[in-house]
């Protein structure tokens, strides 16, 4: 008993100074990132090294056990490393989403004008510009939440309990006892399993896996019986892989090695023991998914395209303010009235509405894609979806259809054959064993069923199932009960082994080595085609016994070959050209094979002059890899941080990318691209990255998407072109007015008043049609064509501002500070009605209202505001406002400067397309 005791005590100090019991983790001597005996956490290179390791190695090297870790080690390792978890991108708070919508240059711009006014008094003012800030902003804040609840909820990737293998308490304990005191108290306990949270797994533990379950944590295979898994979500590979427990070679990647399982693929059939290498935040998907919820990626295009223009403007505006304020200072000596006045210039040129129709337009956008199956996270990736110039990517599932489909079936000669077919049909008809991939696409040939008589003329005598180190299979088959057939298929390789004939038309050849050579390079031709190919042979044997086993397949007849592909979709190909017609160029990368990548390519018409590698752009230099994207199309065996450091070199060239994809692999290019394109299916880690979601994952939808973006992406481009050039012609004709008048040309009121008139006018621009020549090519946001726009069609409204002016100084006498009210009224009535006519003038490159007429909507608002701006001179409101009613003579004056300026404008606008082009 003391004995006992003792030794208790012994083991409760050990697993204390461990860390297994109590709060404290484990020292430095234990398991954890400070522990030179462990691994450090880097999940490639440790992964690696219990990949060549042997199963006593790895154990060792993770300081677990043959029966798994007891409760107490686990609790402590999870004290250590915390939750199996992996972070996601959390949804902003309410609060920091408002800001983001109100934070842009404008809105911060107006806010200042906004204060000014409210300091000096000026309410009128400060109730205008603050209210067209807070509907912008709220607008925005509005349909952003919209979009983003509109979106799949996230679902989990992996799923909510793993089997986990515990080592018995009383096996630890008498292990403890053995090595501190030389005598085990019994023998040991097997292990129990118990479900656990997959949060709670931890390095070192074992797990058991089976057909369907997800991988929890990056592991390694202790155990495994006929294990495949799929590992397209990690590697873009479209066929399942075969895993192994023993070190099989050390080439290549760590997810090239076979003896190793990553978070977030899934167990396709058979069952394995692993052991936990690395969890949450340290595995493979841990890392690709702390990349993706990294808040510090560049501006996309579109942002970077808005703030350019904006600051375009504010820069404008900083120049020609003060000239407006020391004009009317010095030449009417009232300098409060002359600050009112630059003031209201100030947001006269300040396109404030543009937050509004920006949102506005990419709201409108984003229902009409919800239409077309496309939902949109991100507002702004709607811009950037018409400007995408580049669109990378992936293979399996966009080009192709995800499914694996028998391509050919040949003789040894390479020539069709359906001899070969019915072979192969026979075998995956009659095995018992899990029918693979590989097998449902044979057997999808149904009408094989009813031309072979499989009921009336065969009966099946007996199996060879499949194992892993034949990897073949075969059936036997009465036909007829006049003999038996031995019917076997399985990989290349192996089949030959056990083949000495082959099949030539009705005779039987010897599988000599001429022969054999002949073979290797018809299969080598049919693998560089991209296709996987298994081989067939049969024998045939008198129908004397019932029973077959391994000793049999031997003597074999090679009858020919059943190759298979994932095969593209019929639309990919005209949604590639669609896309080329659009000047959209597609780049595929792909984790596939580069063989499979350009058999792909090539039957959708995306021909190259090679495929460039992973390994190539490993030892590649930045420049060699510009040139190497800017000439190549397909790029295969890619890496998840390939994909990204390809898309980075595109947007490097001033390129607007585009990334499509769905999975694990393409997460940390989806977040680098200006627009990430996810589907609804896809895993939970790129649909978080994405933009944009497909609900369809095809690149027909995709081309609808890009046709609409641009739509949305012109109409905001004429808000922004119209406002700029009228509000540069408005000014232009205020510092020429200001230097001659004796008076200010329009009260700060009415200068607010018209232009918040205007603006109203302007709601109804992102229900306006977009002629179609205007969608055909990539729409990037372009300052300087848009102050060159600016400045060429902003002094035509002067010239006839200047006309309004004479006009009424001369014809109306509206020429002394008591008559200015009459001059006022006349130059508010036309600056307004020519601001909303040119609406109509430059939307479209077309001859506006015969080939192009403006939405419903549009001529509606601009007709109804131009009809107030005609009225209001002459209703009860004209005294606040400091106007007055215009003589009839005014009329006939202003219907000839609206058809002149109309004239001037189309006729001009015909030079600018011929010279500058239209965008």
């Amino acid at each position: 008993m003391n004995l006992l005791k003792t030794w208790f005590d012994t083991f409760l100090r050990s697993r204390r100074a461990a860390g297994l019991f109590g709060r404290r983790a484990m020292p430095e001597a234990g398991f954890g990132r400070t522990d030179a005996r462990m691994p450090p956490l880097l999940p490639s290179r440790t992964l690696m090294q219990v990949a060549r390791d042997d199963l006593p190695a790895a154990l060792s090297r993770l300081e677990s056990h043959e029966d798994g870790l007891s409760m107490a080690e686990a609790v402590a390792r999870r004290a250590r490393f915390g939750p199996n978890e992996v972070d996601h991108e959390k949804p902003l708070p309410w609060w920091r989403h408002l800001w983001q919508c109100y934070r842009n240059p404008f809105n911060l711009l107006l806010t200042v004008l906004a204060a000014v006014s409210y300091l000096t008094e000026d309410a009128k003012a400060t109730v205008v510009i603050g209210t067209m800030v807070l509907l912008s902003t709220l607008i925005r804040f509005v349909q952003e939440g919209r979009s983003n609840r509109a979106a799949e909820r996230l679902k989990a990737l992996v799923g909510n309990t793993a089997t986990v293998i515990r080592r018995d308490l009383g096996t630890e304990a008498a292990d403890v006892a053995e090595r501190y005191f030389g005598t085990r108290l019994h023998s040991r306990r097997p292990p129990h399993r118990q479900e656990l949270p997959i949060r709670d797994l931890v390095p070192g533990d074992h797990i058991v896996l089976s057909a369907g379950d997800m991988i929890p944590a990056d592991c390694r295979v202790l155990v495994a019986k006929d294990l495949f898994v799929a590992q397209a979500a990690m590697t873009g590979e479209s066929l399942p892989v075969e895993k192994f427990a023993d070190v099989r070679g050390d080439e290549g990647g760590v997810l090239e090695q076979n003896n190793l399982l990553f978070m977030g693929t899934n167990v396709v059939s058979g069952t394995a023991t692993a052991l936990v290498v690395a969890t949450g935040a340290e595995t493979c998907f841990g890392a690709v998914a702390h990349r993706v919820t990294a808040s510090d990626h560049a501006p996309t295009a579109f942002q970077a395209g808005v703030n350019s223009v904006s600051w375009l403007l504010i820069r404008f505006a900083l120049v020609m303010v003060p000239f407006v304020l020391l004009i009317n200072g010095f030449t009417k000596g009232d300098w409060m009235e002359a600050f009112l006045f630059a003031l209201s210039v100030a947001v006269g040129l300040t396109p404030e509405m543009l937050p509004m129709i920006v949102t506005s337009t990419l709201a409108k956008g984003a229902v009409l894609l919800a239409r077309r199956k496309v939902i949109v996270k991100r507002l702004d990736a709607i811009q950037n979806f018409g400007a995408m110039e580049v669109l990378c990517t992936d293979k399996t599932g966009t080009l192709t259809q995800d499914r694996i489909a028998l391509e050919r079936h040949t003789d040894v000669f390479g020539n069709d054959s359906e001899d070969v077919l019915k072979f192969a049909y026979l075998n995956s008809h009659y095995q018992t064993g899990l029918k693979n991939l590989l097998d449902r696409a044979v057997l999808e040939h149904v009408e094989l069923q009813t031309e072979l008589r499989l009921a009336q003329d065969y009966r099946k005598v007996d199996e060879i199932p499949f194992d892993f180190e034949r990897r073949r299979m075969s059936v036997v088959v009465s036909e007829r009960e006049d003999h038996h057939e031995l019917i076997c298929k399985g990989a290349v390789e192996e089949m030959l082994a056990v083949c000495t004939q082959v099949r030539d038309g009705d005779t039987v050849v010897p599988l000599d080595s001429r022969m054999l050579a002949r073979v290797r390079r018809v299969t080598q031709e049919l693998n560089e085609e991209g296709l996987r190919v298994v081989a067939v042979a049969m024998k045939e044997t008198p129908p004397a016994r019932d029973a077959y086993s391994v000793i049999d397949e031997r003597d074999l007849i090679l009858v020919g070959y059943v190759a298979f592909l994932d095969p593209p979709k019929e639309s990919a190909a005209p949604a590639l050209r669609a896309l080329a017609d659009h000047g959209v160029e597609v780049k595929v990368l792909t984790g596939d094979n580069e063989l499979v990548a350009a058999r792909v390519c090539s039957q959708v018409g995306l021909e190259g002059d090679a495929v460039i590698t992973g390994p190539q752009l490993d030892r590649m230099t930045d420049a060699s890899l510009i040139a190497a994207v800017q000439r190549y199309r397909v790029f295969a065996r890619l890496t998840p941080l390939h994909k990204e450091r390809l898309v980075r070199a595109l947007r490097g060239q001033g390129k607007v990318v585009g990334f499509l994809g769905d999975g694990i692999n393409d997460a940390p290019a989806l977040r680098a691209a200006d627009i990430g394109i996810s589907v609804d299916g896809a895993v939970d880690i790129a649909k978080e990255a994405a933009d944009i979601i497909l609900l369809e994952k095809s690149l027909m939808v995709l081309e609808e998407g890009v046709i609409q973006g641009r739509r949305t992406f012109c109409n905001m481009l004429k808000y922004i072109r119209m406002t700029a050039s009228s509000n540069f012609g408005n000014v232009f004709s205020v510092l020429v007015a200001s230097a001659f008048l004796p008076f200010l040309p329009m009260l700060p009121l009415q200068l607010l008043v018209q232009n918040l008139l205007y603006d109203v006018s302007q709601i109804a621009i992102p229900f306006d049609h977009v002629d179609e020549e205007l969608v055909r090519r990539p729409l990037k946001w372009n300052p300087g064509d848009i102050g060159r726009f600016m400045v060429f069609f902003g002094p035509i409204s002067s010239i006839f501002d200047i006309t309004c002016f004479v006009v009424m100084w001369h014809v109306f006498a509206a020429d002394t500070v008591a008559e200015q009210g009459l001059f006022q009224s006349g130059w508010f009535v036309v600056g307004l009605l020519t601001q909303t006519l040119i609406v109509h003038m430059i939307r479209t490159p077309r001859l506006p209202f015969v080939q192009s007429l403006a939405a419903p909507a549009l001529l509606a608002m601009t007709g109804v505001i131009m009809l107030v701006g005609v009225l209001l001179p002459m209703s009860p409101l004209a005294g606040y406002f400091g106007l007055q009613a215009l003589p009839t003579g005014y009329w006939p004056f202003l219907v000839a400067i609206l058809l002149g300026y109309a004239v001037l404008t189309t006729l001009l606008k015909r030079f600018y397309i011929h010279r500058f082009g239209w965008q």
